[in-house]
């Protein structure tokens, strides 16, 4: 990515928040190209400060584990469009408040990367010139590897996003039936992205290739209009199974759920469970799934990642 024109960026002094979405991504087939924004917010406060070096408050999940300091991926992320835009500050101060539980499989990288970069874009001055929209995707792809769970982090929605041959990200916004009701069943451990990406065979079957291609296109219509075709839409072969070995609770309780009638997959790279329900069926989730998960309706988020007031 090429700096920012106008040289030396002037920053704001007042603090700014941002408010990012959990994200749900594949939605059973539509490896690394789907992506769903859920009712789950992260929030962070981030304001320049003339004591040199970054520090990070944290509070709510990963308040025990993560660095304080430019380690921190919001303030990794923040760095890197920084860069972008021009120039870093001199100090950095950083408030997170984390609800989206990390290692889970919803998208908590993602909102991380998604916060820093907004932040930072948000406290210089024309930022928004100097980052343009589609250049904050490039970036947030670059760093989180893969463009769905920030490509819905984003915008909101449900997204559908890939790769030209020229390596620019590209998506389309979908817009989800309103019938539709995201519940997420999470376990009490994680798995690492790169742990759970690491059991994926370098090829499949044609034919898995073929009936998972199928349902992929076919969860367009599914997720707009059709919602009574989800569970044939969300039915995978392309990854899940072969992820068995590092959560073999999360896929009995997909096949649980499904042979319930009930369109469920795993969670981007796990081990959460998403269920896709109406107003009807997600009752039943929660006690299908049992006390070892901690079972949450949600709705789908449409606005994506945000600035927001420091009061709201």
């Amino acid at each position: 990515m090429s700096v920012a024109p106008g040289g030396r960026p002037t920053f704001r002094a007042a603090p700014t928040r941002v408010r990012v979405p959990a994200t749900s991504a594949n939605l059973g087939p539509g490896f690394d190209a789907f992506g769903l924004a859920l009712a789950m917010y992260d929030d962070v406060v981030a304001q320049v400060s003339d004591v040199p070096g970054v520090r990070v408050d944290v509070h709510g999940e990963g308040a025990e584990s993560v660095p304080r300091d430019h380690r921190h991926l919001v303030a990794k992320a923040m760095l890197r469009a920084f860069d972008a835009l021009g120039g870093r500050p001199r100090g950095l101060d950083l408030v997170c408040a984390n609800r989206i539980p990390h290692g889970r499989g919803l998208g908590s990288s993602a909102a991380a990367i998604v916060s820093g970069i907004l932040l930072a874009r948000a406290l210089v001055v024309g930022g928004d010139e100097r980052l343009p929209d589609d250049e904050v995707l490039h970036l947030a792809t670059a760093m989180e590897g893969h463009p769905d769970n920030v490509a819905a982090c984003l915008s909101g929605g449900v997204i559908l996003a890939w790769t030209t041959n020229e390596g620019r990200t590209e998506v389309l916004r979908l817009t989800p039936d309103p019938d539709v009701v995201p519940v997420v069943c999470v376990p009490s451990t994680s798995v690492a992205t790169k742990k759970a990406r690491g059991l994926l065979p370098a090829t499949v079957p044609h034919a898995d290739a073929a009936h998972s291609a199928a349902r992929a296109a076919l969860l367009v219509p599914a997720l707009t209009g059709r919602p009574d075709l989800l569970l044939e839409a969300t039915d995978d072969r392309l990854h899940q199974s072969y992820r068995r070995p590092a959560y073999p609770r999360t896929l009995d309780l997909v096949a649980k759920l499904r042979a319930a009638g009930i369109a469920a997959a795993v969670s981007g790279a796990g081990p959460t469970v998403l269920a896709l329900t109406d107003e009807t069926t997600a009752p039943r989730v929660a006690a299908l799934a049992g006390a070892r998960f901690e079972t949450s309706v949600l709705t789908v988020d449409t606005d994506g990642a945000r600035v927001v007031p420091l009061d709201h």
